[in-house]
């Protein structure tokens, strides 16, 4: 079975019901999730040995976040405990033209608070295939940035194959100080997943003829910046995920991966969103589940796509569908019927 480590944080995700706003509710869901986190669940569900690495304190909130992901079969074994706080992010889920928001409580959280010294990295990745993470990482604290490098240094030392996905969070960091610390970062990463802005925010490179707001995307565009992502960081492959926003609720899916100078652009869906929150990640887990069992790039980029596909119909951040769901989106039964 292959191994797989990711690394980030794993937060208290608290959301007013349904589509009520913050100023409204007096009732909040509580679920757990985070961008690599939701990754790590995403590669259990498929069967691959998913390791999820972070800090959480010892207490009951920490570890109900710690049991969030033991129901799905991630490997805990190496989060560090320690620290005071879990980090939290409140979640108002838009409708129609109102748009999602995102509030975070995150700051001193255990991870952002972490040391070099928290994690043996030699004994972490020992028989690991893939290590994962996302820009968010490095995002919470120049500590945890010095510790992404690190892990990516030792990673690459032990010949894993490293992705990550750019994930840009503007309520984080800065795009001057997101260019310079993932600049370092990509130095080391294999396969590099992206989103319609992330290539802007962070390194400058947009595509042309493209209206992320007005649902107009150009696949020459994207073939161009994935092009230059990989003539600057001589990565193996660049995966990028195509919204056309419609709505808050109604979107257009579709994806890309430039391996081998190639570019395969998978089927597009259109998907009315449940919620949407972990799309990218359900997307990531998709395409490691694929890459690290020898897909070729077409299929890759099929599963990665349907399986993030199905996530939009999912509530709370994590990506509860099986192989089988999958495969039968990506072999072409869209029409939702009831399985008898």
């Amino acid at each position: 079975m292959k191994k797989v480590v990711t690394f980030g944080e794993l937060m208290l995700r608290l959301a007013p019901e349904n589509y009520l706003r913050f100023l409204q509710s007096n009732r909040y869901q509580a679920t757990f999730g985070g961008a690599e986190a939701n990754v790590a669940v995403s590669l259990a569900n498929y069967g691959v040995d998913a390791c999820f690495v972070s800090k959480l304190p010892t207490h009951e909130i920490g570890q109900a976040a710690v049991n969030s992901l033991r129901t799905f079969g991630v490997d805990t074994s190496k989060v560090v405990r320690g620290g005071e706080r879990v980090g939290i992010y409140y979640c108002e889920k838009g409708a129609s033209q109102r748009p999602s928001k995102v509030v975070y409580d995150r700051a001193y959280s255990s991870i952002a608070m972490a040391k070099k010294g928290d994690f043996n990295w030699d004994e972490i990745f020992e028989g690991v295939d893939w290590f994962h993470f996302t820009g968010i990482t490095p995002a919470l604290s120049d500590d945890v940035a010095e510790i992404t490098i690190e892990a990516c240094k030792a990673a690459k030392a032990k010949g894993i194959t490293i992705s990550c996905d750019l994930n840009f969070r503007k309520k984080l960091w800065s795009k001057q100080k997101a260019g310079e610390v993932m600049g370092e970062v990509c130095k080391y990463v294999d396969y590099c997943i992206a989103n319609e802005e992330d290539a802007k925010d962070v390194f400058g490179i947009e595509a042309d003829n493209t209206d992320i707001y007005g649902g107009k995307l150009d696949r020459e565009g994207y073939i161009s910046v994935a092009k230059k992502l990989t003539e600057r960081f001589n990565f193996k492959g660049v995966a990028i995920t195509l919204r056309e926003s419609k709505s808050a609720n109604d979107n257009d899916w579709s994806g890309m991966l430039y391996t081998g100078g190639q570019a395969y652009f998978s089927k597009k869906y259109s998907i009315h969103i449940v919620d949407r929150v972990g799309g990218g990640d359900s997307f990531g887990g998709g395409l490691i589940y694929s890459l690290v069992n020898g897909k070729e790039p077409q299929q890759a980029i099929e599963f990665a796509v349907a399986a993030s596909c199905l996530k939009h119909s999912i509530e709370g951040d994590y990506n509860m569908v099986s192989v089988a769901e999958v495969e039968n989106l990506a072999g072409g039964d869209a029409s939702g019927r009831v399985q008898r």
